[in-house]
């Protein structure tokens, strides 16, 4: 893509020397210069988006008001909330949410064919990266050919999506794929893709530097501003539109100041700091907000560190949790194998640019944090959010009242479990895995967590025997310092040997537990526990078998792995005996910071990033050997059950449509807070009684093959009968039920996906309630496909976040808030009732109010306002034109 597409202004337009050579560059001090605003106390996160207004204003799409509001963002105290038009420089998806997004590219080929355009027009104009990370589970666990054994199942599993991957790969310009068994997208993207500054050629080929920016198709996508690389999860369909030259629609987004002082005490990790900065995120509200970390706490805190919460960004609820680039970035891009022009560059923009975190870096803020390192103590999260911080003196009194309040079942209740010498209760740990690109990518826990397993072995304590344990590393640097380290022998001996390099358990793929474990959990109703190093344990994400879920560092996933029960006080009472007898408590096994940082700064070397990132794109054996055409459609095969050509784009016309008022629609589900993007659209595994088990039964796919929703995210008939089926949803038109059910037309429950096919064969539009924070999480873009492939209109909520609204109004859906104390439950709705909304058709406006008329079952009526959340003007055309890409597809056709 071209990095410029306006005009080529001699005032902001200049040249900086680094690296031996000169480069052009857009530079905010000589936009200040000229008169544009005062820009100098921006915080550096905004000053990103400001530069790509410089190099992008063209009089239409971006504008000089758009360059000056950002100095009346400054004047005004840190907001003014202007539509802006922003091109990050590339795009990141996984294979999860990446399939279904080349799955439209392809299906926009057949399209715009039908429009009477060329095929060629739907090619990405950024570059791609897509890395397959999210496919592997841990069938096999706890022995030597656990790794391999996996990999195998998975290529079996998911070999029609690596074809079809792998022609995209060859049929579409700028896009790369990194294999299956490399790591996760957002540690690949930490140690090798990002930048912190891009370069590229302009349309005049010369070359200019730039901030790397980018958006991913996974919510972790922040990750990377923790090496100053702006960037946040999107939906599948706002990133295609961005690879194909859309910009993202957004407003000036206010920045959240949280200054870091201290540093960190003896026993605490980064996983400890980063579920407290949750805990005080999602406290402040940074919906829709940058958060920006900056104070004198930064010189203490190793980039590893600053990853760890800016990856956490969704958990907090902010578009991203920025670091400015400072002399740690520096180390860390030299240190994992960067180019030394590159970081020369790097130091040379962002001190020329007003983007170095100086010792006197005190920008503007629209509000502040502050929060000292030292307080930090050992933490976990859970049961069922992020952002439920427990320190870990609190963890076994906080499961016992969970048990009472929450979980309404008796502690004591015990169940023999087939041919084995124990027992299990409501407690035992079942499942403690290593996983994450939270935590894999930051060596300090990663040798925290060897070190514990060394110190555990020389006692001679090991797993207990009902938790299955594994170890999934972000990519394979992990492998090779551990190894370097001798510490992979320590954990294979409690029962962390490599099971994949990948997602795994933390985007629910944790395979099956033994069928007598699950057998006996079930028998007793028990809440069996899962401690994982992950970032997400939403209700019903990690396992069908688990009901509480505890985020916590890797030693401790170790450590809860050798107590193997949550009952216990891990902080005081034993977590094993020893062969003498001898009780062994956790400070027997814990290692001190200078004992980890040693084995650091000796193991983690620039050679060894350089060794395993040679060969990147090139894949195993198994991968070369992936056969592909070369046309430049997709032969879409008939009776695959993982790749289907989707609706969205068949007996298109080249005329956009308008937004009508919506009429008589039914409520299909009445939600509560919370209600996650894994409620909407689960990921994990499925049962064959399911509507989507039930589909593929139908065609006589067998249980054993049906993997999960999350890889069948390529065909729409899986995923809209997937939609709301979570087994942990709770409609509240229903009393007490779990799982996707509603109440049909005929007033009988059914499933959801069966009652909104009745409606839409009977041509009845569909609502649904929501309360707070709705479709938190993942920015899975088929939570807002599913949902309107199900007929439904409109999603009235308390509030929402960010990416799932965004997905929503891209899929054709319209999103509206209550207002004026206004929720489902002071409304009395029970799902009986018949809604209409008026003021929708004709000259609809960003942010409108209108008229909601609600008919209950008795006759009455209440008319309520609510806001319409289509936020920009942008976004009505999306939804005239039935959602962001049938706009792209029309704009490309024409052309």
């Amino acid at each position: 893509m071209t990095v410029t597409v306006g005009h080529d202004s001699a005032k902001t337009r200049k040249t900086i020397s680094a690296g031996g050579k000169s480069i052009d560059f857009y530079s905010i001090p000589a936009a200040q210069a000229a008169g544009l605003g005062d820009f100098e106390n921006l915080p550096a996160s905004l000053k990103v988006v400001l530069e790509n207004m410089l190099r992008f204003e063209d009089g239409k799409t971006v504008t000089v008001d758009d360059i000056r509001a950002f100095a009346e963002w400054g004047a005004k105290g840190g907001k003014n909330p202007r539509e802006i038009a922003y091109r990050p420089a590339r795009v990141l998806m996984q294979d999860f949410t990446g399939v279904p997004a080349v799955v439209d590219l392809a299906a926009m080929r057949d399209g715009i064919l039908g429009l009477g355009g060329d095929a060629q027009k739907i090619n990405p104009l950024a570059p791609v990266d897509l890395v397959i990370d999210h496919s592997v589970m841990i069938d096999e666990f706890g022995h030597p050919r656990a790794f391999q054994m996996n990999v195998d199942r998975e290529y079996e599993r998911n070999m029609e999506r690596y074809v079809f991957l792998k022609w995209g790969q060859k049929a579409f310009n700028n896009f790369r794929v990194v294999p299956p068994g490399t790591g996760i997208c957002h540690q690949v993207n930490l140690e090798y893709l990002a930048q912190t500054v891009w370069t590229d050629k302009d349309q005049n080929g010369v070359e200019v530097a730039y901030p790397d920016t980018l958006v991913g198709t996974d919510s972790h996508t922040t990750m990377v501003n923790g090496m100053a690389v702006l960037g946040w999860g999107v939906g599948g369909i706002e990133a295609e539109a961005a690879m194909l030259g859309q910009p993202v629609s957004m407003l000036i987004p206010e920045v959240v100041g949280f200054k870091l002082t201290g540093q960190m005490v003896e026993g605490t990790t980064a996983t400890d700091l980063v579920l407290k900065v949750v805990q005080m995120l999602r406290k402040h509200g940074v919906v829709n907000k940058f958060v920006e970390f900056y104070g004198e706490g930064l010189d203490n805190l190793p980039l590893a560190d600053r990853a760890t919460i800016a990856n956490m960004a969704p958990e907090y609820g902010a578009t991203c949790g920025f670091f400015p680039i400072d002399n740690e970035t520096l180390r860390y891009l030299r240190n994992t194998g960067r180019d030394e022009a590159r970081i020369a560059l790097v130091e040379a923009y962002a001190k020329e640019n007003g983007m170095w975190r100086g010792a006197n870096y005190s920008p503007i803020y629209t509000s502040t944090l502050e929060l000292d390192m030292g307080s930090i103590v050992p933490a976990i999260s859970g049961p069922k959010r992020p952002q439920d911080y427990l320190p870990l003196t609190d963890a076994a009194s906080g499961f016992a009242k969970e048990m009472e309040t929450s979980f309404k079942r008796p502690m004591g209740v015990e169940v023999a479990v087939d041919g084995q010498d124990y027992k299990l209760s409501s407690g035992k740990v079942v499942i403690a895995a290593i996983t994450s690109c939270t935590n894999t990518s930051n060596p300090y826990v990663l040798i925290g967590a060897g070190l514990v397993a060394r110190k555990a072995r020389a006692l001679g304590l090991t797993r207990k025997p009902w938790v299955k344990t594994s170890l999934a590393p972000g990519s394979q640097v992990v492998s090779e310092y551990l190894n370097a380290a001798g510490l992979q022998e320590d954990l294979d001996f409690v029962g962390f040997n490599l099971a994949g390099y990948g997602c795994t358990t933390c985007i629910g793929n944790s395979g099956p537990l033994q069928p007598e474990i699950s057998k006996a959990i079930a028998e007793g109703d028990l809440v069996a526990t899962a401690v994982l190093s992950g970032n997400r344990n939403f209700e019903g994400r990690i396992s069908p078998d688990v009901r509480a879920n505890y985020l916590a560092s890797p030693p401790l996933c170790v450590a809860y792995a050798i107590a193997g029960d949550m009952n216990i006080d891990i902080t005081k009472d034993p977590i094993g005996t020893g062969p003498e007898g001898q009780a062994i408590y956790l400070k027997d096994i814990w290692p001190t910071n200078k004992e980890i940082a040693d084995i650091v700064h000796q193991v983690v070397t620039r050679e060894a990033f350089l060794k395993k990132y040679a060969d990147v794109f090139k894949g195993d054996e198994k991968w070369q050997a992936v056969q592909v055409t070369e046309r430049e459609t997709y032969d879409w095969p008939a009776s695959s059950t993982y790749i289907q050509n989707p609706p969205y784009f068949q007996g298109m016309s080249k005329t956009p449509g308008v937004i009508n008022n919506i009429t008589g629609a039914r409520v299909l589900a009445v939600l509560g807070d919370m209600i996650t993007t894994d409620h909407i659209s689960p990921a994990g595994s499925f049962k064959a009684g399911t509507p989507a088990g039930k589909y593929l039964v139908e065609r006589q796919v067998p249980v054993s093959e049906f993997n999960s929703y999350g890889a069948r995210r390529g065909n729409h008939e899986v995923m809209m009968r997937g939609t709301f089926a979570n087994i942990r949803i709770k409609n509240e038109m229903l009393d007490g039920v779990e799982g996707g059910y509603t109440i049909g037309p005929d007033g009988v429950q059914t499933s959801i996906y069966d009652a909104s096919m009745a409606y839409q064969a009977a041509g009845t539009p569909l609502v649904i309630f929501g309360g707070i924070e709705y479709g938190a999480g993942s920015s899975r873009d088929w939570a807002a496909k599913g949902t309107a492939l199900l007929g439904v209109k409109a999603v009235i909520a308390e509030s929402f976040e960010r990416i799932h609204r965004s997905n929503l109004v891209g899929m054709g859906v319209i999103p509206f808030e209550f207002t004026g104390g206004d929720t489902r439950k002071t409304l009395g709705l029970k799902g009986d009732e018949v809604v209409s909304i008026s003021g929708l058709s004709g000259d609809l406006k960003p942010l409108s109010l209108v008229p909601c008329t609600i008919r209950y079952a008795d006759g009455t009526e209440k008319t309520i306002q609510i806001k319409c959340r289509i936020d920009t003007e942008i976004e009505v055309e999306y939804v005239e034109h039935g959602g962001v890409l049938h706009y792209v597809l029309r704009d490309l056709a024409s052309a």
